[in-house]
């Protein structure tokens, strides 16, 4: 599956195959306990997403709502995507540096982690990434990026 038409979590889950599946819900919890108030989970691109709804921030550049991390099965692989990291260096650095001391190997675009089962993942890292920035120091990130 690359982008799903699934309207709700759910019915994401229940399209994947059971190994897909059992991953993609280990990570979702990850996220889900980790979350920072403010942020709601939605579908939305065609994967599962954490964004700050357009009711707390609706001045966004295409009219939708500010995604902060979103998890999507792809065909060769699963993504994980983290636009707290990617819209700050210091954290890419940060983040970067702490998955390759885990001992794990780091497959990552400018926000995407891409793994193939769990284990490829240090979870408490992406524990404590999720964690890392509340609602408002994201907002403001945004912000920020857009007078660039």
């Amino acid at each position: 599956m690359v982008r799903s038409a699934a309207a709700t979590v759910e019915e994401y889950l229940g399209e994947l195959a059971p190994e897909r599946r059992e991953a993609i819900e280990a990570v979702r919890g990850v996220v889900l306990h980790n979350l920072p108030d403010g942020y709601d989970e939605a579908m939305n691109w065609g994967m599962i997403s954490w964004e700050v709804p357009l009711e707390r921030y609706p001045d966004t550049y295409n009219k939708q709502p500010l995604m902060y991390a979103a998890l999507a099965s792809q065909k060769n692989y699963m993504s994980l995507y983290l636009m707290g990291v990617y819209t700050d260096g210091d954290d890419k650095t940060w983040f970067e540096a702490r998955f390759k001391a885990s001992g794990k190997k780091l497959n990552m675009g400018k926000s995407c982690v891409r793994f193939k089962k769990v284990d490829d993942l240090p979870m408490e890292l992406i524990a404590e990434t999720i964690a890392s920035t509340p609602v408002d120091e994201y907002i403001s990130r945004y912000e920020a990026a857009r007078k660039k």
